[in-house]
């Protein structure tokens, strides 16, 4: 195992006890900072960005040397999965992701490939280039979408407040689903272990729509997926975060992960109780709390971190949003930073 001049991260996650907890963001890498801009800037597009390793390495390491996370996440998008399984998409400006064709059909599900590590080789060489730049520092994280959330956009072709059109697909053609699911759910597994291969620490698993479905559904068509993949990757942590399925805590707490994500919704004690004492637990922060003066963010961060006491890995309940101040970022780390269990 390689050393870390930083491996709070990866201790806590084998469940030792750290001299403090680690701390990192979900979304830290972009928008907030001026210097992720300048490079987007020089670039065509965010796709470009993310199929250029040198550039994605760049963006990655940003928050470590700006920001002094305590780990890496990789730059790309959840979305690299079904291109690469023939469904390829566009980010359009201020308004998100597009596909400018959707599933629709059996048809269409049979057309798509099971995706290969190596079609995703552009993300495995910008791992490489991250970790070699790193120089060791802090660990480094790969993530890949839950498979739900994957289909939602697959049927759905853009971003929705209810997905309606990727729930109908559920109802209608349950069993079509799950072949799309499976189909995505062995991709998945073929690129974190590629990610693993070339060099990330541990990996996390983003179901960002899994509050939008019925606890029966989610059972059916996302959890069960999300646990073939926890039980395939075997190599590193594993980190599932389910924004939303605060009706799922206790099914989250019996995957074979180490570790589970809160969003900002979700009760510390009770989301403990309900999980279990063995997980690692992750979050919870309001990103909103961001936007308060100092005095009420310095508050709010030393309340979550004596609600979650040991085994928790400190970040936000969602990814950062983009119009928050960096110094606002800082405050936030700092604290946690300077923060001691009572």
């Amino acid at each position: 195992m390689e050393k870390l001049d930083n491996d709070l991260f990866l201790r806590t996650l084998q469940g030792q006890k750290t001299e403090r907890k680690p701390v990192w963001l979900m979304r830290q890498a972009g928008r907030i900072l001026p210097e992720y801009r300048a490079i987007r800037e020089n670039l065509k597009d965010f796709i470009e960005l993310v199929k250029t390793p040198e550039r994605a390495a760049e963006v990655t390491i940003q928050p470590v040397d700006i920001l002094k996370v305590d780990a890496a996440i990789i730059f790309s998008d959840i979305l690299v999965i079904p291109e690469a399984m023939g469904l390829p998409y566009e980010m359009q400006e201020k308004k998100g992701p597009n596909f400018p064709k959707t599933i629709q059909t059996e048809k269409d599900i049979q057309n798509l490939r099971i995706a290969q590590a190596d079609d995703l080789d552009y993300v495995l060489k910008a791992i490489e280039v991250t970790k070699k730049e790193l120089k060791n520092r802090v660990p480094l994280i790969g993530f890949a979408g839950a498979p739900w959330t994957i289909f939602a956009y697959m049927i759905e072709g853009s971003g929705s407040k209810t997905f309606s059109k990727a729930k109908a697909f559920l109802y209608q053609n349950p069993a079509l689903s799950e072949k799309l699911l499976e189909k995505i759910t062995q991709s998945t597994i073929n690129y974190l272990k590629g990610q693993i291969k070339a060099g990330a620490n541990t990996v996390q698993i983003f179901d960002s729509w899994a509050g939008i479905l019925s606890p029966t559904q989610y059972h059916h068509f996302s959890l069960k997926y999300i646990r073939y993949i926890c039980e395939a990757i075997t190599e590193v942590p594993v980190i599932v975060f389910a924004k939303g399925a605060f009706f799922a805590r206790q099914e989250l707490g019996n995957l074979p992960c180490t570790a589970i994500g809160l969003d900002w919704t979700m009760d510390i004690k009770e989301s403990r109780n309900l999980i279990g004492k063995e997980k690692i637990l992750q979050g919870n922060l309001d990103p909103c709390a961001l936007y308060a003066s100092d005095e009420v963010l310095v508050a709010e961060t030393k309340k979550m971190l004596d609600d979650f006491g040991d085994k928790h890995i400190v970040n936000l309940g969602h990814g950062v949003y983009p119009d928050i101040q960096p110094e606002k970022v800082k405050l936030f780390i700092e604290t946690v930073k300077n923060y001691r269990q009572k």
